[in-house]
């Protein structure tokens, strides 16, 4: 991970688009979360219709032993099509490498952003037997306060809906509020995940994030 995050700190002195990344030490494990997305230029350096979305993110439980509660980690890479005349809709394929496996999917997307706002959303299902469908959300929003300082309020949904009646549904809730200063910003979070399908177990990671955008 560490040598993924230097490769792409020297990337982005080439032009690549900003690069935020997210240390968050809650009281039950703590996480590194890098990601970005960013149009593929095209043969004249201007945005193609290709929309690339990056996304690295490694957790580490403070219980951790040889046996148990072992490091967890998440690749997604996804690149979706984007016409101006579908207004912020677009056909995604997306590929994500979890430490269960590696799963294929495809499905819509949609992408919106502001001076002070991100929109970025899309609903897949994995094309493996027993599928998942998935519908992912990350908003944010930015409001200036003073000149220098900045609100910063960003809430992202990670749910999987099983498509076979056996398997447990999946929720994930992350919710972060604090501060910008340039292309920093800090405060305090939360994460709850829950699994189960009549019945749901939930666990919570309460605690505080600092991120930067490179």
């Amino acid at each position: 991970m560490i040598v993924f995050l230097f490769i792409m700190l020297m990337q982005s002195h080439k032009g690549f688009a900003q690069i935020p990344v997210e240390v968050f030490a809650g009281h039950k494990k703590a996480t590194l979360d890098i990601m970005f997305f960013k149009f593929i230029k095209n043969k004249q350096e201007t945005n193609s219709n290709w929309l690339f979305f990056n996304r690295n993110r490694a957790s580490v439980d403070y219980k951790m032993n040889t046996t148990s509660n072992l490091p967890q980690f998440g690749f997604t890479e996804a690149i979706s099509y984007n016409r101006k005349a579908l207004k912020g809709f677009a056909p995604v394929a997306v590929v994500q490498l979890l430490n269960r496996g590696v799963y294929p999917k495809l499905g819509m997307q949609f992408a919106k952003q502001g001076k002070d706002y991100t929109i970025f959303t899309w609903l897949v299902c994995e094309t493996v037997k027993e599928p998942f469908a998935d519908w992912f959300f990350l908003g944010r929003y930015t409001p200036r306060i003073t000149d220098k300082m900045n609100l910063f309020l960003q809430a992202e949904l990670i749910n999987a809906f099983p498509l076979n009646h056996a398997d447990n549904f999946s929720f994930i809730q992350r919710c972060r509020v604090g501060l910008k200063f340039d292309s920093f910003q800090f405060g305090l979070g939360t994460d709850i995940s829950s699994t189960g399908r009549n019945k749901f177990t939930q666990t919570y990671n309460f605690g505080a994030f600092l991120r930067h955008e490179f």
